[in-house]
């Protein structure tokens, strides 16, 4: 088995679901009492968020890439950088390590892509949905149309992350307003939304909306699954 290696605590919220799937994953395939093999290095977010919003992305490539290197020398054999965001400096943090990072973009993508999906609905940070590195990768890439909220949707869905998902907070009436703008995406033709932050899971599943959603948390750490134990 091959050891995985996570950037996490951006925020721990969700590195808590990543280590939940990666283990499951990995018991589901072998059975008994198997568990993945994991090197962990998790980040004080609060350093990370506030750099985010004063636009320091260099400073934070460098707090990640430093990380990568870390956990590359305790032994991963690929990286994950548990964060849909923080793929926006993942070419900066490639370019330090020698080990290969899992793209949360590229697995989500090839997921549509399997399923006959050509145009999607993309929901997280004002930074994901307003910024071409995430959107621009989909398209260019894999053929996949991109739409994103209005400008005022993308404020409520990027204040609901921030102010109360990443701190663990779940309120049935923001849910309610996610599901609203999912079924506007659907309205302007999207035919299943990525839940592009790996927050907004613990607030919306496929239970709660008829639109297909992808879930960037549990499909990043299914492909990680099946890389870790690849021969």
């Amino acid at each position: 088995m091959k050891t995985i290696g996570m950037i996490g605590g951006m925020s721990w919220e969700s590195t808590v679901s990543y280590y939940k799937a990666l283990n499951r994953g990995v018991k589901e395939a072998l059975g008994e009492s198997h568990s993945a093999k994991i090197w962990l290095y998790s980040l004080d977010f609060e350093e990370i968020k506030t750099l985010q919003h004063q636009g320091e992305w260099q400073k934070a490539a460098k707090i990640l890439s430093d990380a990568a290197q870390k956990v590359e020398a305790a032994g991963a054999d690929f990286l994950m950088i548990c964060a849909n965001t923080m793929h926006k400096v993942a070419a900066e943090v490639q370019a330090e390590i020698s080990i290969p990072l899992l793209h949360i973009a590229d697995v989500t993508a090839d997921a549509l892509v399997a399923d006959g999906v050509t145009k999607v609905g993309l929901l997280g940070t004002q930074f994901t949905m307003g910024e071409a590195f995430y959107k621009d990768r989909v398209s260019e890439k894999y053929g996949i149309e991109v739409i994103v909220p209005e400008k005022s949707q993308q404020e409520i869905v990027h204040n609901i992350i921030y102010a109360e998902l990443i701190m663990g907070e779940i309120k049935d009436e923001s849910r309610q307003r996610y599901l609203e703008v999912i079924e506007q995406l659907q309205a302007q033709g999207a035919q299943a939304v990525i839940l592009g932050c790996t927050e907004i899971a613990l607030l919306v599943q496929q239970h709660h909306t008829k639109v297909p959603l992808y879930d960037t948390t549990d499909i990043h750490a299914a492909h990680a699954v099946k890389l870790a134990l690849s021969s």
